[in-house]
């Protein structure tokens, strides 16, 4: 069958970010699929372009998206998305599914229009609660944007086939919509157990970035906006800053990479390195050099219900990790025994748990140990995107 995969900001593994839907369309193909992404552009001079990868035929349409942009400008990238990938995704010929994977909220309504206008049904990944989360987090303000917003998300679960939530929390904020249980499916992020792996160091890593060859080593990765917490990491590490054997590492970017680099020099913060975007390759080595992975977010409920990329490549990896979120990331983490939760409002909270860390090296061992076993046992990619095949399976015809 012939599948249109809708996400606005699709990754390769070279890519870095989020390669989610990348790994889904691999076991679609290996199910028999075809697979037709559409996507963006990555910056605003590329044109669009028609890419085969590892199978994948991928659409790049110009719509530049960047994290630095304002809330008015990031609309505008949602919407010359929306309608350039509507036009597309109507020029698709013999259709028999669309999945389209939030966020933004936006991604839907192509996928709505083609079930209205050409009956072809849909199946909608919801990624984040959107736009509950805008909402909570103070940038969606407006009274009649936000109430289209919300007709909007109801209306998109409704027409929806069916829904795959990244956590309880999202199915649950599904659910409160009025959708059946029955109609909803929770598979979580994935864990990448063949990319992220405890094995030698490669020491090579601490010439090339000025690392301490000895020092106890917290590594963040992934996006770095107003959501992640990023300042109460760096808040953390100005108390810790007289421990000279204490790294802080961040590889990743994010619209607050700008102020945040200006705090670490306004603060005098030598024990904070920021060192870039990487593909998966690189990224797995220098997580697999550090000693504890960390897991923030901003102190705001909804982002309780996040699934975030790097807490399932740290199980993978086989490192300890510390959550500061009270969902089901600390659930996880503390059922588990592999990792711990540190109180989102208390840098002093975190700074005392990390030295308590730093003394138990039997423990940290024993967390990154069974931090492994989770992410073989439960949550690798090749059992997760075997389930989200199988609910394709569900919806499509008997061939």
């Amino acid at each position: 069958m012939k599948i249109l995969y809708i996400h606005q900001y699709f990754n390769t593994p070279e890519d870095g970010g989020s390669t989610r839907s990348y790994w889904i369309s691999q076991e679609l193909i290996k199910n028999g699929h075809e697979v037709v992404m559409i996507t963006s552009t990555r910056n605003k001079e590329e044109e669009g372009s028609k890419k085969t990868i590892d199978g994948i035929s991928v659409i790049y349409l110009k719509a530049y998206y960047n994290q630095h942009m304002g809330f008015l400008g990031r609309l505008q990238a949602y919407m010359k998305f929306m309608w350039k990938s509507t036009i597309e995704a109507f020029k698709q010929k013999s259709i028999a599914l669309v999945i389209a994977t939030s966020t933004p909220l936006t991604i839907g309504i192509p996928a709505l229009l083609i079930k209205k206008l050409k009956g072809t049904m849909y199946l909608f990944e919801v990624r984040d609660l959107w736009p509950e989360v805008p909402i909570q987090m103070g940038a969606l303000n407006n009274f009649f944007l936000r109430s289209a917003a919300l007709w909007l998300e109801k209306s998109i679960y409704k027409n929806a086939s069916h829904i795959v939530a990244l956590s309880p929390g999202m199915e649950d904020g599904v659910l409160q919509t009025g959708i059946k249980q029955s109609k909803v499916t929770m598979i979580p992020n994935m864990s990448k157990i063949d990319h992220f792996f405890p094995r030698p160091h490669n020491l090579g890593l601490l010439e090339k970035y000025d690392l301490k060859n000895k020092s106890f080593k917290l590594i963040y990765f992934g996006s770095m906006g107003l959501s992640n917490g990023i300042d109460y990491i760096l808040d953390t590490a100005k108390l810790l800053k007289a421990h000279a054997n204490i790294e802080f590492i961040f590889i990743g970017y994010g619209s607050m990479i700008e102020s945040l680099l200006e705090y670490c020099k306004k603060e005098n913060l030598d024990n904070v390195r920021f060192l870039g975007r990487f593909g998966i390759a690189e990224a797995a080595d220098l997580v697999n050099l550090c000693d504890i992975t960390l897991v923030t977010f901003a102190n705001i409920p909804i982002l309780y219900t996040n699934s975030p990329n790097k807490l399932f490549d740290s199980l993978s990896a086989g490192k300890p990790i510390i959550v500061n979120s009270k969902g089901w990331t600390k659930t996880m983490v503390e059922t588990n025994h592999c990792g711990i939760y540190v109180d989102p409002e208390s840098p002093i909270d975190f700074a005392n748990k990390i030295l308590e860390l730093k003394k138990n090296p039997n423990y940290l061992a024993l967390m990154g140990s069974n931090a492994r076993k989770l992410a073989e046992s439960t949550y690798d990619k090749s059992i997760l995107c075997a389930q989200f095949a199988n609910v394709v399976k569900g919806l499509l015809p008997k061939s």
